[in-house]
């Protein structure tokens, strides 16, 4: 069982940046999915950013130049925000596929999940 724990969270004016933090302990090895879901108000949970099992990293289109994730090998990865907006306004979840879920992105097929940490970018 591996267990996500994110931190990094907040509030901040849109132009600003976060960075967001996720550390997996437990049972986990090297070449797994890891990377960043988020779930805004009223709308369903999508895919931000991920690294594969081959470190290739997917970002969604609406953060492309603005987010960059990076890591460490499976078991902490990154969420830098720069330039951020209040669409940009969720619930950030940590995601990795050490456990095999139904959530793909990237080609990787998530389900393990943080507990999830809030970001609010005001006007």
């Amino acid at each position: 069982q591996v267990q996500l724990v994110e931190s990094g969270g907040g509030s901040v004016q849109a132009g600003g940046s976060l960075r967001l933090s996720c550390a997996a302990s437990g049972y986990v090895r090297g070449g797994y999915c890891m990377g960043w879901f988020r779930q805004g108000p009223g709308k369903e949970r999508e895919g931000v950013a991920t690294f594969g099992g081959d470190g290739s990293a997917t970002y969604a289109d609406s953060v492309k130049g603005r987010f960059t994730i990076s890591g460490d090998n499976s078991k902490k990865v990154y969420l830098q925000m720069n330039s951020l907006k209040p669409e940009d306004t969720a619930m950030y979840y940590c995601a990795s596929d050490h456990q095999y879920g139904s959530s793909r992105y990237g080609g990787c097929p998530f389900g393990g999940w943080g507990q999830g940490t809030q970001v609010t970018v005001s006007s």
